[in-house]
């Protein structure tokens, strides 16, 4: 077997121990007795294997000559060191190892027998250009600075991975070349300082097997799992507001001079805003952006050609301009990016893409003013820091995302989605400002021409039900109280007690006849005042104890009054709210996805919801009239789907409740507004003014002539003003009809005129109801009622 089988390389290897026999050559004329004595003695026995000088690949001699090959290495393996010193000798990035330490073998043997050694971080195809740059170092003395580390991940006895790096000794190698070898010219190394990845280009230029490499590396292996040696490069990149601090920039600058060994560079960041596809300054004390130039931003494609936005953006990937006045004089001046370049004076650039799974985050750029010292080649190193940057600017977007909401939760409210891109230009805008040493003012967010839509579903009687409950409560537990005040009195016959059980008489018989609003106040201080000193006093009674203990057991902590009935009454409430939001909610889901729209809701006695759409929301040229009104043909159907989950689930619920449903069309255009002290949209102007005072009063409109509301349940309540609109609900209802959504009792009818509203009307229609999912018959309200109390 040869080495050099299953290899493709510019190098043809051989083992040889020719340039270490030539130093101990050089020893055993050393005046030491003992270090000649022993040089001789390695020279005598290599010099009856010739092959040891000569060089061979086949991998049999080193099994036959193992015995002579540890005597000419046992000074580099030093017995006593062996097992502290991870140590191995072999031909350069390869897996054939032919010598190495005691400690070496015991990690390897502890992986397992399933382990193959490899090096992690070395692509097969860089193996064969890494081969061509240390030709050019050996034959042709360009000094290329690819020192980038390399690593072994080899698991210890709990299957961890562990990260050893290799370090090598090249004392003992020469390379030579063939009559096959081309000769390397200025024109050549120029060209492929910008192709480190064009494996074709570098196999012209160094075709296999044209050199050969004579003798061997001894790897020093150092354990560096929990080695730091990028630590400063971390803390450089995720300190805690170092934007703000005037020797960051600087501080990063000498980072990468350290990294890539040249001290003529600058470092700049580029933001790429994926929303509105542009790349942006990076807002910071000294912080530049080389691609960018003057501008503060600029559209992606006018940034860049073709190929670098497809290398940046799609593949995301670093690319190199070795030779900047060269490209510029190439391109004429037509390429954006080599133009902003030459126009700064930077005469060589790297531009590295800062992209996470989840796509490109920014651009980091490095730039020389001096040509070609910033390379395809040197652009590699970047790899072994790039997961630093991406997790410094993953935790930066991350910050300036919450600072964005912070900024828009202090001066707005939680947003709507449809409209948050608004709120985060402006937030971006205070922040570019804070930045500058502006006075940074978040400016009024409007959107203009918009449709409003409006519905709620509300919880009908529920002052009265929440009245019956309190009544109930107040009753037990002046019940509970007259009772103690009666057993006292038959204890210990006062007075007082006489008279604490006739003001609870009198309580009780208010609360039977005519329950006030005020009474809940007067019976609450009734009981903080005068029932709870004397409560105290009486516990002293041994009788009186499990009374007085069974009374206070009854008392909710929170309140501190007796909370039974109107526990059972907030519950149903906080339930019916949860269940219809929940609902809406899932419903509005599948809405944004027909056409985006801002969406609000609010819990009150019930849900109501306000929905606005219009081209001003939505950013695109997109609108039309039929997103309008398929959003109205929704809301139409929901506002059915809601009250049939709702029957279906009421017998769940502790207070038995019904709810009414009513949709507000309003006909016209209107603009909308955020109001910074309220933190909530409203609307502009005091034409539209008259749509929120119909919203706010028109659930309690009477039909005209009459004491009846315009809202009742079991029907769904379409209040409107114009004929159009009623045209077009009715034929929503046809259709919602043929369905089984809506029963055919439609009805119109005129109400009463409110405070500077007239001319109101609404359509009134039946909803149809199913006993539960799975009953495919038809209810009205009427019928429901008589099959759940069946």
């Amino acid at each position: 077997m040869d080495i050099n089988d299953n290899i493709e390389s510019p190098l043809n290897l051989k083992v040889s121990f020719n340039v270490m026999l030539k130093h101990y050559e050089a020893l055993a004329k050393s005046d030491d007795e003992f270090v000649a004595a022993r040089a001789k003695r390695i020279i005598d026995m290599a010099c009856a294997y010739p092959e040891l000088e000569k060089g061979f690949s086949d991998v049999s001699i080193l099994k036959k000559r193992e015995k002579e090959i540890a005597i000419i290495l046992k000074d580099s393996f030093s017995p006593v060191l062996t097992k502290n010193e991870i140590k191995t000798a072999s031909v350069p990035f390869h897996n054939l190892i032919f010598n190495s330490s005691e400690r070496f073998k015991s990690i390897i043997k502890t992986a397992g027998d399933n382990f193959e050694l490899q090096i992690k971080n070395m692509p097969e195809d860089d193996r064969y250009i890494i081969a061509c740059t240390i030709i050019l170092n050996f034959c042709y003395g360009y000094n290329l600075n690819f020192k980038r580390p390399f690593y072994y991940e080899i698991p210890d006895a709990n299957g961890i991975l562990r990260y050893y790096k290799i370090l090598y000794n090249a004392d003992f190698c020469e390379i030579v070349r063939t009559e096959a070898a081309k000769k390397i010219t200025q024109e050549d190394y120029d060209e492929l300082l910008d192709n480190f990845e064009n494996i074709d280009l570098w196999k012209e230029k160094f075709p296999p097997n044209s050199y050969i490499f004579k003798g061997f590396v001894i790897s020093n292996i150092f354990d560096v799992t929990d080695d730091q040696s990028i630590s400063n490069i971390k803390s450089n990149l995720i300190g805690e507001d170092k934007r703000k601090d005037e020797g960051f920039i600087e501080e990063f600058h000498e980072v990468f001079r350290s990294l890539l060994g040249i001290n003529d560079i600058k470092v700049g960041f580029t933001i790429y805003n994926e929303e509105e596809e542009t790349f942006e300054r990076v807002y910071g004390v000294g912080m530049n952006s080389f691609l960018l130039n003057k501008s503060e931003s600029t559209c992606c494609r006018g940034a860049l050609c073709s190929w670098s936005y497809d290398r940046l953006l799609n593949e995301n990937k670093f690319f190199s301009v070795s030779d900047v006045d060269k490209m510029f004089k190439l391109s004429k001046g037509k390429v954006p990016h080599i133009t902003a370049l030459y126009e700064q004076g930077i005469k060589s650039a790297i531009f590295a893409p800062i992209a996470n799974d989840k796509g490109l985050m920014g651009i980091l750029e490095i730039v020389s003013s001096t040509p070609q010292v910033l390379n395809s080649i040197n652009a590699n190193k970047l790899i072994d820091v790039m997961p630093f940057i991406i997790s410094a600017v993953e935790r930066s977007k991350s910050d300036e995302e919450n600072l964005i909401e912070a900024i828009i939760q202090k001066e707005c409210t939680s947003i709507h989605p449809s409209v948050h891109w608004r709120f985060e230009r402006e937030a971006r805008n205070f922040i570019k400002s804070e930045m500058s040493g502006e006075q940074a003012v978040f400016k009024k967010i409007a959107f203009e021409n918009i449709y409003p839509l409006y519905g709620q579903i509300d919880i009908k009687g529920s002052s009265e039900a929440r009245n019956k409950a309190t009544q109930q409560d107040l009753t037990l537990q002046l019940s509970s109280v007259k009772r103690i005040f009666k057993s006292a009195s038959e204890i210990e016959s006062l007075p007082i007690y006489e008279q604490l059980i006739y003001q609870t008489d009198n309580y009780l018989k208010g609360l039977s006849v005519h329950f006030q609003v005020d009474s809940e106040q007067q019976i609450s201080e009734f009981f903080k005042q005068d029932i709870e000193p004397v409560l105290k006093h009486l516990y002293t009674i041994d009788e009186l104890k499990e009374q007085i203990n069974a009374y206070f057991d009854s008392i909710d902590d929170k309140v501190n009054m007796l909370y039974r009935h109107r526990k059972d009454y907030d519950d149903t409430i906080a339930l019916i709210n949860k269940k219809m939001a929940s609902l809406l909610d899932i419903k509005q889901v599948e809405a944004q996805l027909m056409y985006p729209h801002y969406f609000e809701r609010f819990k009150t006695d019930g849900v109501e919801h306000n929905m606005y759409i219009g081209e001003s929301i939505t950013r695109e040229d997109s609108f039309n009239l039929i997103y309008l009104y398929n959003l109205r043909l929704w809301q139409l159907q929901v506002m059915c789907e809601m009250e049939n989950s709702y029957y279906q689930m009421r017998s769940d619920f502790p207070v038995s409740l019904d709810v009414a449903s009513m949709i507000l069309v309003f006909n016209q255009p209107l603009s909308i507004s955020f109001r910074m002290d309220e933190k909530q949209f409203d609307v502009d102007g005091t034409y539209n003014a008259r749509y929120e005072i119909v919203k706010k009063r028109v659930d309690k409109a009477y039909i005209k002539g009459t004491t009846e509301r315009v809202t009742q349940k079991g029907k769904i309540s379409i209040v409107y003003s114009q004929k159009q609109d009623e045209k077009e609900y009715l034929r929503y209802i046809k259709f919602l009809q043929s369905r089984h959504y809506l029963d055919t009792d439609v009805e119109i009818v005129e109400l009463q005129d409110l405070q500077a509203v007239t001319g109101l009307k609404a359509i009134r229609v039946s909803v149809l109801y199913h006993k539960d999912e799975n009953d495919k018959a038809f209810y009205t309200y009427d019928d429901l009622m008589k099959e759940i109390r069946a």
